[in-house]
């Protein structure tokens, strides 16, 4: 099992669903990184269930900083972040019968039942809350050179909220949102009642989340395999309820033409732009200084307590399932937090591998030096 991602920067995952906790390692960044205790505490609460929209399992994510901080900085040490497991309910788990969309058949195929099965094990979206603690650090680290990552709800169920505008003061105005829409319109209102509704028929919902970068300097990516796009993909694909994403206009360039969706370049002020930002500020798997723009779809959440065909695959027998415990009818706004985090992952091993870890430390992208 491979649980770590990144090069220079890099982040492994490790804990289960109902073990004594979930974690992360963040290893690579370089000494001298402000860390702010109450901004992870924050980065936590944001994914954190706390309405009947979301699980009842609440967990209090009183994490712990083993090792790579020393008075409020980063030491250029691995980084260990442990995060308690405290409200578990592994009897709500029974073994061989395959939940449908989860991972139990697949995960018994690869492990040969040695695999921890309760909660999902580590194939939970509890693994999660190590992401977003890393983030924590990532998140804020790139805001001091200029860079600002937002994740907003598009789309729930039937409802629709607008996307990215001004994409500066809508990642500003997320920040300062509870709850990750754009506006404060009746939108919060229509994606609650969506959810709302699949909850009180035993069922879940899906969604699509819209995803913006700011402040990248042109030129950060590799043209074929380590393109910008590849890596955010490859990060993003890592979540176990994302099932597509699209970058820019994505799959709406299908029925487009060249002449209605080229990006125009011009110069304003001395600065190359682009009148529209339809490729999502990537070009040949390059930044071209146009603020990263991708959308991501989230699928219902698989467990849902009406009856379901089945499997017994230690007896091979057909059965039937109607699945109990404590379930997220649906994960649009929790997950939102979770893709900041990862986007961020991504952001800073690539500017590592490109600029050095320093680049972390200097309050400027070394593009836009003097």
């Amino acid at each position: 099992m491979k649980n770590t991602f990144g090069q220079s920067i890099a982040v492994t995952l490790f804990g289960e669903s109902h073990g004594p906790a979930v974690g992360v390692v963040i290893d690579g960044l370089a000494p001298g990184i402000p860390v702010d205790i109450n901004v992870i505490e924050q980065n936590l609460l944001r994914r954190r269930p706390s309405s009947v929209i979301d699980t009842p399992r609440r967990e209090k994510d009183d994490f712990k900083i083993l090792s790579g901080v020393f008075n409020g900085f980063t030491t250029g040490t691995p980084i260990c972040i442990t995060i308690p497991n405290e409200n578990t309910k592994s009897s709500d788990y029974h073994y061989g019968v395959a939940r449908p969309s989860h991972a139990d058949y697949s995960a018994f195929c690869k492990y040969h039942g040695y695999e921890d099965y309760r909660g999902g094990g580590h194939f939970s979206g509890r693994i999660t809350a190590g992401l977003v603690a890393a983030g924590g650090i990532l998140i804020p680290a790139l805001e001091k050179i200029g860079v600002t990552i937002g994740t907003h709800i598009l789309k729930c169920g039937i409802a629709e909220g607008r996307a990215f505008n001004n994409v500066e003061e809508d990642i500003a105005f997320l920040k300062k949102n509870e709850f990750p829409i754009l506006d404060n319109s009746d939108f919060a209102k229509k994606v609650i009642s969506q959810i709302n509704t699949a909850r009180e028929q035993n069922d879940s919902i899906g969604g699509i989340t819209q995803t913006a970068v700011c402040g990248l300097a042109p030129g950060l990516g590799e043209p074929w395999f380590d393109s910008m796009e590849s890596m955010i993909s490859h990060a993003v694909f890592s979540l176990g309820g994302v099932k597509g994403i699209e970058f820019g206009l994505g799959f709406s360039f299908a029925a487009s033409k060249g002449s209605e969706c080229n990006d125009p370049f011009r110069v304003i002020d001395g600065k190359v732009v682009c009148e529209t930002n339809n490729n999502g500020g990537i070009n040949g798997g390059i930044t071209n200084g146009m603020p990263i723009l991708f959308q991501c779809a989230i699928k219902p959440t698989p467990s849902i307590s009406q009856e379901q065909k089945s499997v017994n695959f230690c007896t091979s027998e057909n059965v039937d399932i109607s699945i109990s415990g404590r379930h997220d009818p649906a994960i649009i706004r929790r997950i939102c937090p979770v893709i900041d985090s990862v986007t961020a992952i991504v952001i800073c091993d690539m500017l590592a591998q490109r600029y050095g870890t320093d680049v972390m430390l200097k309050g400027v992208l070394p593009c836009n030096m003097d």
